[in-house]
Order: C-alpha cells, then sequence, then structure tokens
C-alpha cells in the first residue's frame, strides 16, 4: 500500500473512531446530567464538526491536502461551523461574537500571508496565540449551555489553526507533530518522566504547590493522560519545543554550539513564566515548577529531534499529579 493511501486509511479509521467515541460521550454526559437528547444534539454535533480538522493537524498526506491559497477560508470555516451549530439553542444569537472569532481566524490564517516571515513577526504571532489562550478570549464568545462552558471548542479550534498555519504557511522545519508517539518517543519519555519526579516532586513539595490526596479512579487517571497525549500537551510541546525552541536556536546561531543549549533554557523560561497566571496571578512556585518541566521536555525533544518524546513525559507528569495531588 502506498504511503499517501495508507495515511489517508489511518485518517479515515480515527475520524470514524473519534466520531463514534465523541456521541457516545456526548450522549453519557448528557444523561448523566439529565439533558435531553434533542437538547444535547447540537453541542455533539458541533465537536463532531470540528473535529476532522482538528485531526488532519496530526496527519501529514490530510494536512497538505489543505495547503495552499484557500486555507484562511477553510479555517474560517471550519471555526464558524462549530459555533452556529452549538448556538441553535441559544436564544439571542450574537453577531459580534461571530465577527470577534472570524477577526482572529482571519488574522491567524493570514498572518504569513500579509507578513513576511520575519523574527518580529514569527514572535508577533506566538504573542497573539498566548494573549488568546491567557486573556481566555473565547469565554466571551461560545456560549455556555447547561451549566458547561462551550469555550473549548475555540481552544482546540486555536490549536489546530496555530499548527496548520505554521506547518503550511510559515512552513516551519518538521517537529514530529502526531497522535501516536513511535517505541524510541515512549521509552526517552518515560525516562525523562523520571527525571523529572526525582527532581519535581521533591521541589513541588519543598515550595508546598502540591498536597498529598487520594488517589483519583483509574478512568480519571487514564482521561486525564490521552486527553494531554493528544492534545493540551501536544499543542504545548508543539509551540514551546517544537516551534519557539527551533526557532531560538536559529536566532542564537552566533553562539555557535552553545545556541542549543542556550534555546533550551530560554524556552523553558518562557514555558514556566506562561504558568504565572495558573491558579491565580503572580503564581511563582507554578512556574519554576514548569520551567523544569520544560528543561526536561526539551532535552527529551533535543534527544530524538521530535516532539513525542516530551509530549508523553508531559501527559505522564500531569496525569500523576492529578492522580496523586492536589
Amino acid at each position: 500500500m502506498r504511503p499517501m493511501a495508507k495515511s489517508l486509511g489511518g485518517f479515515r479509521t480515527a475520524l470514524a473512531a473519534g466520531w463514534i467515541a465523541l456521541v457516545a460521550v456526548g450522549f453519557l454526559l448528557a444523561r448523566a446530567r439529565g439533558i435531553t437528547i434533542s437538547a444535547a444534539l447540537p453541542v455533539v454535533a458541533a465537536f463532531l464538526a470540528e473535529y476532522p480538522f482538528y485531526l488532519a493537524a496530526g496527519f501529514p498526506a490530510v494536512r497538505e491536502r489543505l495547503a495552499g491559497p484557500r486555507l484562511p477560508a477553510i479555517l474560517l470555516a471550519s471555526v464558524l461551523l462549530p459555533y452556529l451549530i452549538c448556538s441553535l439553542n441559544v436564544p439571542g444569537f450574537q453577531w459580534m461574537a461571530v465577527a470577534r472569532l472570524a477577526a482572529l481566524v482571519l488574522a491567524l490564517g493570514l498572518w504569513y500571508r500579509v507578513l513576511p516571515a520575519t523574527v518580529l513577526a514569527d514572535a508577533a504571532f506566538l504573542l497573539l496565540v498566548a494573549f488568546v489562550m491567557l486573556g481566555r478570549y473565547f469565554d466571551g464568545i461560545y456560549p455556555e449551555l447547561f451549566r458547561q462552558k462551550l469555550s473549548i471548542l475555540g481552544t482546540l479550534a486555536l490549536f489546530y489553526t496555530s499548527v496548520l498555519v505554521l506547518m503550511l504557511e510559515r512552513r516551519i522545519h518538521e517537529t514530529g507533530f502526531g497522535f501516536l508517539p513511535t517505541r524510541r518517543d515512549w521509552a526517552v519519555g518515560a525516562l525523562h518522566y523520571g527525571y523529572f519526579l526525582v527532581l519535581g516532586a521533591p521541589l513541588a513539595l519543598a515550595l508546598d504547590a502540591v498536597h498529598l490526596s487520594k488517589a483519583a479512579p483509574v478512568w480519571t487517571v487514564a482521561g486525564t493522560f490521552l486527553g494531554f497525549l493528544w492534545v493540551v500537551a501536544l499543542w504545548e510541546e508543539f509551540l514551546f519545543r517544537g516551534v519557539l525552541q527551533q526557532w531560538l536556536e536559529e536566532w542564537t546561531w552566533a553562539f555557535g554550539a552553545q545556541s542549543r543549549t542556550i534555546a533550551l533554557a530560554m524556552t523553558a523560561a518562557v514555558f514556566g513564566l506562561a504558568h504565572l497566571w495558573f491558579r491565580g496571578f503572580p503564581n511563582w512556585k507554578w512556574a519554576l515548577i514548569a520551567t523544569l518541566l520544560g528543561l526536561v521536555c526539551g532535552h527529551a525533544r533535543n534527544q530524538t529531534g521530535g516532539i513525542r518524546a516530551g509530549v508523553v513525559t508531559h501527559a505522564l507528569v500531569v496525569a500523576t499529579w492529578r492522580a496523586f495531588f492536589f
């Protein structure tokens, strides 16, 4: 079987499996909360509509099919369609929210079509993404239904939009972005997870940043691990270790062989500073812990040449924290 056909076949399989899982989880949650199927249907449909675009980012052959002049329009449609679907049951439709959402997506999608790929433009792109995340931009756009914020749809859209723009428009070097770590990624990631446990756990306890708690249910820990492996850690490792660390290596080329070490340290520091907003600003304790995690994940990236080993480390660390600490 040709690599292209194999990749497309894998995408279709993952798409079908994901749709089935989303429908099952959506309706099980609705039933548990006493929500009727008719009321839950628009929310489930919104996630079903957005999922293929998120999935496409991790399949190179599918991702490349989106490249070209039509990418900004595809991104706009991929974000607005789920928003419109999930707003079907919401009274008082907000056109300003649609305008804010469209403005952000078009700004990202057209960024490298308007601006040259310079250090300033690259740094500004990452700052815009950070502003959207840290400023909770989507909270004022997406509706809240059944005491559940749907801004996660916007967050997921930001994830795949930034990935697709950087890989298809900016054409950054291959980062290893994907959903299935290799055997080596698992091995290196697990090893660096051990490094972090030896260094990070004593640090977190010494700073009084975490406290031991009753072990969480296995299904909760497993869900946390997979959620970070395939979503949160994957995106963060892409942006920090795959993109920023790579760019810093290029920007500090004058330091010769030391540029890689400098880029690793600087990226870890920025990663730590991004966690100042965690559980109340300024949270210096978590910033220090996150900096250490950034160093460990960055080292894993340097060892394997891709981000997925660091994603494994990152996901294991968070799952362990959620399992035994609060």
